[in-house]
């Protein structure tokens, strides 16, 4: 916890006043949903966090503002030692864009210890985006924690597997994206999520065949 405080609304004229209404059309090219958005870049919303440091009640506030880059300045703060599964579902169910789901997976949900219980409900959520984080999770996780062993993530493979099937974009990339940083752990994770990489293959649907030939194209370049 910070002993520097600041109010809502403080931090929201601050994002406002760091904003660039230009950005949005650079957003919405890249998929982003712009409409509660202000256009304030990620590194601004990085160097608030770095002030702000640690405060869970406030990343909780600005979350309910439902102001775009409010909610990942949250996930920027936010305590992983504080969040609840019942946050974690609440906040899932407000994702409307990849990146807002991305931030808050990378930034806050893979460092609670209800990261793999979650990867593992949300990868069967009919909501694209909640679906998304569920593979998200399981990418951020291979990525930050290093010390985790590979039962952890063979455990995942199969899940993977699974979900690969599912055509919509936002949800194959997840899907893809898990696969392969699983992979670039080490040898035994990479042999495994090859031959994962060739079972979802021999499920011949279009978005099986970009997951299966992308993750074993980079993975047996490493």
């Amino acid at each position: 916890m910070s002993d520097f405080t600041m109010s809502t609304e403080e931090i929201i004229n601050l994002l406002k006043q760091k904003s660039n209404p230009a950005n949005l059309a650079g957003m919405k090219r890249f998929g982003i949903e712009v409409e509660t958005a202000l256009g304030t870049p990620i590194p601004e919303l990085r160097k608030l966090a770095k002030i702000i440091k640690k405060d869970h009640n406030l990343a909780l506030a600005l979350w309910e503002t439902g102001i775009h880059e409010a909610r990942i300045l949250a996930s920027m703060i936010d305590d992983p030692k504080l969040v609840t599964t019942e946050q974690m579902d609440n906040w899932v169910g407000d994702f409307n864009s990849w990146d807002l789901c991305d931030q808050t997976c990378g930034n806050l949900f893979d460092k609670t210890p209800f990261a793999i219980e979650k990867a593992l409900q949300y990868s069967l959520a009919k909501e694209e985006f909640i679906k998304r984080a569920g593979f998200v999770l399981m990418a951020e996780y291979a990525v930050h924690h290093k010390k985790a062993d590979n039962q952890t993530f063979l455990a995942l493979l199969p899940i993977i597997e699974r979900e690969a099937w599912d055509e919509r974009n936002f949800v194959k990339k997840a899907v893809n994206w898990a696969l392969r940083q699983i992979g670039k752990r080490n040898d035994v994770l990479k042999n495994a999520a090859i031959d994962t990489a060739n079972k979802i293959l021999v499920q011949n649907t279009k978005a099986a065949k970009w997951i299966a030939n992308d993750a074993s194209r980079e993975l047996k370049n490493r």
